[in-house]
């Protein structure tokens, strides 16, 4: 089944953000990872962290019942502060990458592209876009399950 999370960005608190939802909803977090962790890229576009965002997380994920899943991660010098109530992701977890493709270019019609559909080095199916309303969407298909 397809799931639908939201995905809440940060201006480096999202570590204190999401240890506080963590004691109201209970839970562990499955994931903690910090930009520093990130493999070196051949990518220009993608320089390494800089010594005061090393520490900043790249991505966490907090099981909150169900099947929902809320999850966070601080922004960069990169891809620059973000405003609240411009915060927040639509997250869409596949079944498939055709079905991943499907919902990316339906859905990013019309919109600005922000990292095409690529395999990722957490080994995952991934893309980001703003569609033509202004939301943002995240599309995810987990190529190698864990």
């Amino acid at each position: 089944m397809t799931t639908v999370n939201p995905y809440l960005i940060f201006n480096g608190q999202c570590e204190e953000a999401f240890l506080f939802y963590k004691s109201v909803f209970g839970g562990e977090f499955p994931y903690m990872g910090r930009f520093s962790d990130m493999p070196p890229s051949d990518d220009p576009n993608c320089p390494p962290p800089s010594a005061d965002e090393a520490n900043r997380i790249m991505h966490v994920s907090l099981p909150i019942g169900g099947d929902t899943i809320l999850m966070g991660s601080d922004s960069t010098s990169q891809s620059g502060d973000v405003k609240i109530g411009d915060n927040i992701s639509i997250s869409i977890n596949t079944l498939s990458r055709a079905e991943a493709d499907r919902l990316f270019n339906g859905l990013s019609a019309g919109g600005f592209v922000i990292m095409p559909m690529q395999s990722t080095f957490w080994g995952a199916y991934f893309g980001m876009f703003k569609d033509k309303f202004g939301i943002n969407w995240m599309v995810n298909f987990d190529e190698n399950p864990q």
